[in-house]
């Protein structure tokens, strides 16, 4: 499932130099990325320029982040990105029946493992089939992945090493659920379980790359996460997404992952999600889904605890600026959990409050500035105070 989030507007520019989201340089990526093909003769300094361009098209949400990073963090995070971004266009592609889904996940898991007989090539080549002719941008940056390999192939081992775990995980572990709802149209999570099992893979993965690139620039003195923390911080985001995305991952993937059990408790199955008669009911499953979340909020807290505040080439605020959208989104979430039922996008923050906080971020973070911070956040909009 993908997400998004009201941006910064166009004319300011970050620290790393570049115009923030929604403007010149998003203009200018989405013409480059309707080319077909990569250009003749490219070189790594081209297709680094293209990844940062393609994370920008097709997630709005973590291009914010990868904003605020610092070379070569920008370049690991971009790539190790566009890797995960692969395996999430083929899951939530409705058109591809699950099991050829779950059969193209596994062909790019092979592709990536070590001393691999499956290439870049025979991956696309299992893809083209089956690419929808419409499928935007996320389609378009899949088209083009021996330009992510490549970048990847050229990164020192270690990096390379952190970002092959966490994307073959996320391969195997999609290609799992898919299977198990193989006879089903869209996905129908049964249980608490299995939705957090799903957020770990589509997002708790991404999270565990930002903590494996950490660990490459680590030093020996620095706090250690707990593993339980970091699963928090990303179930937090991720359970955010879903329950603010009910309606829309409903109408645009036909996936339903509000637990079926929890349905059932309320006297409904998965399909009340598209009855407008039902929606204050669906709305409480959705508000249990944002209780979930809110219980997730101290263990992300202790994880950033443990990201350095200096010379991590921008981590800390890279993850510390969506976990504070995601604690502002909960904010809204509880009084308009019946607008996320039933109409897609409904619950957002406000352009002012993203500025506010992106801007923040950008002047740089310290730990207690984030805690800090996230006391305002959940009191209130943060423009406002």
């Amino acid at each position: 499932m993908t997400s998004t989030i009201t941006l910064p507007s166009a004319g300011r520019v970050t620290r790393n130099g570049t115009y923030p989201l929604g403007g010149v340089f998003c203009t200018l990526s989405r013409s480059i990325l309707t080319m077909t093909g990569v250009p003749q003769q490219a070189t790594l300094a081209d297709d680094r320029n293209w990844a940062f361009e393609a994370v920008q098209s097709v997630s709005r949400t973590f291009a914010l982040s990868v904003e605020l990073l610092d070379e070569p963090m920008t370049e690991w995070v971009c790539t190790g990105y566009l890797l995960c971004r692969t395996a999430d266009t083929i899951e939530d592609e409705p058109t591809i029946p699950m099991e050829r889904r779950a059969e193209l996940l596994e062909t790019f898991d092979a592709m990536l493992a070590e001393e691999s007989e499956t290439t870049v090539e025979d991956f696309l080549d299992a893809v083209e089939p089956v690419t929808p002719a419409d499928g935007g941008d996320d389609w378009i940056v899949l088209g083009q992945t021996d330009r992510i390999v490549r970048l990847w192939q050229s990164f020192p081992g270690p990096v390379q090493n952190g970002m092959r775990s966490i994307t073959r995980e996320m391969a195997t572990g999609m290609a799992d659920i898919l299977r198990r709802h193989q006879d089903s149209d869209g996905l129908r999570l049964e249980s608490l379980d299995e939705l957090e099992e799903y957020c770990w893979y589509v997002a708790g993965t991404v999270g565990q790359l930002f903590m494996n690139l950490q660990a490459v620039q680590a030093d020996p003195d620095d706090p250690k996460p707990d593993p339980e923390d970091a699963r928090a911080f990303a179930l937090l985001l991720q359970l955010v997404n879903i329950a603010k995305d009910v309606r829309a991952d409903w109408a645009e993937e036909n996936n339903v992952y509000l637990p079926g059990d929890w349905l059932a408790e309320e006297g409904l199955d998965h399909e009340a999600v598209a009855d407008p008669d039902e929606s204050t009911t669906v709305a409480r499953v959705v508000n249990r889904v944002v209780d979930q979340a809110a219980d997730y909020a101290s263990g992300a807290q202790r994880y950033l605890q443990t990201v350095p505040e200096e010379d991590s080439g921008g981590l800390l605020e890279a993850t510390a600026l969506p976990y504070l959208l995601a604690l502002g989104t909960i904010r809204e979430l509880r009084d308009r959990t019946v607008d996320a039922v039933e109409q897609p996008d409904a619950v957002k923050l406000e352009r002012e409050e993203v500025e506010h906080l992106f801007a923040e971020a950008d002047d740089g973070f310290t730990r207690e500035q984030v805690r800090e911070l996230a006391e305002t956040v959940q009191a209130g909009p943060y423009h406002h105070q």
